[in-house]
């Protein structure tokens, strides 16, 4: 199985990060994680995104705020899909990097989750990744059935509280 890259520009993006982590382990994928900077270390992320794919990874997602051109520097020097997380803060509360993350030139595209969206950052990966691995559609459909069987349950509770 192809591994995923999880990439952060800063350490202080990790406490949301680490969910596309627990989310890639939970579904039995292999990613890394690693804090790389399109402006401050440039030829570090140009290096790791040129080499991605010789190196294993199927998929890459980066994390970045404020500024948030990670994303398309990864996918500006790499062929792989991309998936771009727009951290919040900053003087807009992470509109600025949503908006830095999803406004890409033709043919260089990077698909854009929401917000601090990690999770779904993940789950996207993992969709890709099973376009060639019927295993993990496997786990993605099962992933999909508990969480009917969630929404569920909190029904019948609902109802009962409400006595019907």
């Amino acid at each position: 199985m192809k591994k995923v890259a999880v990439i952060m520009g800063s350490d202080s993006d990790w406490p949301v990060v680490k969910g596309a982590c627990a989310q890639l382990e939970e579904f039995g994928i292999p990613c890394e994680a690693h804090i790389l900077s399109a402006h401050r270390t440039p030829v570090a992320a140009a290096g790791f995104a040129r080499n991605a794919r010789a190196n294993g990874f199927g998929v890459l997602i980066c994390a970045a705020g404020m500024a948030a051109h990670l994303a398309g520097a990864f996918a500006g020097n790499s062929t792989l899909p991309v998936i771009g997380i727009p951290m919040k803060g900053g003087a807009m509360d992470g509109l600025d990097a949503l908006l830095a993350t999803v406004q890409m030139p033709g043919g260089i595209p990077v698909a854009t989750v929401a917000i601090n969206g990690a999770k779904n950052a993940a789950v996207l990966a993992a969709q890709i990744l099973a376009v060639s691995d019927d295993a993990l559609a496997a786990k993605l459909d099962a992933a999909r059935e508990t969480m009917v069987a969630q929404i569920a349950e909190k029904e019948a509770k609902l109802q009962a509280e409400l006595g019907n």
